[in-house]
C-alpha cells in the first residue's frame, strides 16, 4: 500500500495525517510511568516506578483450577459476547465486595469495565466538554489526568495534607471557580492510600468533602483500587456512602486480584448508569466474558477475603522495608507513611529536580516516577513517587541504597554549582520530616 505524500501546509514527514487529526489528539502524551516500563523491567534495574501488583502471591494453581473448569463446563458461554452492563453473577458479587465498604448497592446500578481505567474515560467521556473543570487533588494519578487532558478538560488542582484532600481549600476553590464563571463537572479523589501521595483521607474530612460537592452541585469521581488493602484491616467508609446520588464509585479488581483480568466497575445513579452502558457499548460493545466469569468464578469458589489479607500482610512488610531504607539512607528527606496500598511520596531537599535527575538514576540502575508526571501544570519537581508493592524487600532496600547515592551526589552539585531547577512547587503534600 502506498503512503501517501504529505500535502504542503497539512502534513509533516513523519505523520502525512498531521493535520486531520481531531484537535483533542494534540493534548495527549505519553505517561511518564509507561516511558520507564522498557527501562525498569530490565533485571538490573530495581524498579520502584510501576505500580505492579505482586502476583508471585497469587495462588497460580488454583486460578488455574477455576480457569480449567470454567472452560470445560462454561466455555461457550464465556468465549461468546455478553451483556454491555456485565455479567449479572459478577455484578452481584462486586456488591458483596462494596459492602466491605459500608456501600449497599443494587447490581443494577453497577456497570463492568475493562479496568477501571475505562471507566474513568466512560465517566470524562459523558460529562465533559472542552473547557470544563475537573478538580483533583494535588498531586493527582497519571492515567486520570491523561483521560481528563484527552477530552481537553481543565483540571484545577486542591492541595492535600496528610489527612488527604483539604475541606477548607476544596470550598476556596469551588468557590472563586464558580466566580471567575467557570463550569466544574467533577470532583476527582483517590481518598484511600492515595496514588501517587501514600495518603488516605480523614474520617472526619469524609462527609465534609461530600456535603462541599453538593453544595457546590459538582459530581464526586470516587476512585478506590486500593481501598481493601489497608495495612491494620481497617476498612474507611467510601464517599458513596454519603451521598449515593452525587457519587459514582470506581473499583478494580487489578489490584486485589490481578490486572492482567482487566477487570473494574462503576457503581453510579440509575440515569448516569444507563449513559455509562451506552458509552461502553458504543466502544467495546461488551467487556470480556472470559475474565469477568474468571472473577466470578474465583471469588464464588475461593477464599477471595483470605487472599486480600495475605496482599495486605506482604505489601506491609514491603512498606516498611521501604520507609526503614528511607530513614537509614536519606534521613534529610521527607516522605508521607502510607497505612496502606502501594505507594510513599518522597521530597526531595532544596534544589533537586527529580526529572533532570532521572537519568542519572536509570544509569546507576534505580528507576522511579518523578512528581511533575501528578500535576496538570507540570509542576511537582522536587517529589518522587515510590512503588514498594513489586519489589522484594531486599530489592528495596538495595534500590533505595542506590537511588540515597544519586540524591547526595546531585545535592554535591548544587552545593557547588547552585540549584539545578526551581524549588517551588505549589498545591503539594507536606509531610513531617523523616515520617517513619
Amino acid at each position: 500500500m502506498n503512503t501517501p505524500e504529505p500535502t504542503p501546509g497539512r502534513g509533516t514527514r513523519l505523520d502525512p495525517w498531521y493535520s486531520s487529526y481531531a484537535e483533542r489528539t494534540h493534548g495527549m502524551k505519553a505517561s511518564e510511568i509507561r516511558a520507564l516500563f522498557s527501562v525498569a523491567n530490565r533485571p538490573e534495574v530495581v524498579s520502584l516506578a510501576g505500580g505492579m501488583p505482586f502476583l508471585a502471591g497469587l495462588p497460580m494453581e488454583i486460578v488455574a483450577e477455576v480457569t480449567d473448569r470454567l472452560l470445560r463446563e462454561r466455555g461457550a458461554v464465556a468465549l461468546q459476547y455478553g451483556s454491555g452492563q456485565g455479567d449479572v453473577e459478577l455484578r452481584e458479587q462486586i456488591t458483596t465486595v462494596m459492602a466491605e465498604e459500608e456501600i449497599a448497592a443494587h447490581p443494577d446500578d453497577v456497570v463492568v469495565t475493562t479496568g477501571s481505567q475505562q471507566a474513568l474515560d466512560l465517566v470524562t467521556r459523558i460529562f465533559v466538554d472542552p473547557g470544563d473543570v475537573v478538580v483533583a487533588e494535588a498531586p493527582s494519578y497519571v492515567g486520570a489526568l491523561g483521560v481528563f487532558r484527552a477530552y481537553q478538560a481543565d483540571v484545577v488542582h486542591v492541595p492535600m495534607d496528610d489527612d488527604g484532600l483539604v475541606p477548607e481549600l476544596l470550598e476556596e476553590t469551588l468557590v472563586r471557580l464558580a466566580s471567575e464563571g467557570r463550569r466544574v463537572k467533577l470532583l476527582y479523589t483517590v481518598p484511600n492510600f492515595h496514588n501517587p501521595g501514600g495518603t488516605t483521607l480523614s474520617l472526619e474530612r469524609r462527609p465534609k468533602i461530600v456535603e462541599i460537592a453538593r453544595r457546590h452541585g459538582v459530581l464526586i469521581l470516587e476512585d478506590n483500587p486500593y481501598g481493601l488493602l489497608g495495612f491494620d484491616g481497617e476498612i474507611m467508609p467510601a464517599l458513596h456512602t454519603y451521598n449515593p446520588d452525587g457519587v459514582i464509585y470506581l473499583g478494580s479488581f487489578s489490584k486485589t486480584f490481578a490486572p492482567g483480568y482487566r477487570v473494574g466497575w462503576a457503581l453510579a445513579p440509575h440515569a448516569v448508569r444507563e449513559r455509562l452502558v451506552l458509552a461502553s457499548e458504543s466502544a467495546i460493545l461488551c467487556p470480556s466474558n472470559m475474565s469477568q466469569m474468571s472473577i466470578a468464578s474465583y471469588l464464588a469458589t475461593c477464599d477471595w477475603r483470605g487472599q486480600v489479607k495475605q496482599y495486605r500482610e506482604q505489601y506491609r512488610e514491603r512498606r516498611d522495608a521501604t520507609l526503614g531504607a528511607l530513614a537509614e539512607f536519606l534521613p534529610d528527606a521527607r516522605w508521607t507513611t502510607p497505612t496502606g496500598g502501594f505507594y510513599t511520596w518522597l521530597t526531595l531537599p532544596e534544589g533537586l529536580d527529580a526529572q533532570a535527575m532521572l537519568p542519572r538514576a536509570v544509569t546507576e540502575l534505580v528507576a522511579y516516577v518523578p512528581g511533575t508526571a501528578f500535576y496538570a501544570d507540570g509542576t511537582g519537581h522536587r517529589h518522587i513517587r515510590l512503588s514498594y508493592c513489586y519489589p522484594t524487600p531486599e530489592r528495596i532496600e538495595e534500590g533505595v541504597r542506590r537511588l540515597a547515592n544519586v540524591i547526595n551526589d546531585e545535592l554535591d552539585l548544587v552545593r557547588m554549582f547552585g540549584t539545578m531547577g526551581d524549588s517551588h512547587v505549589s498545591g503539594t503534600i507536606n509531610p513531617g520530616p523523616n515520617q517513619t
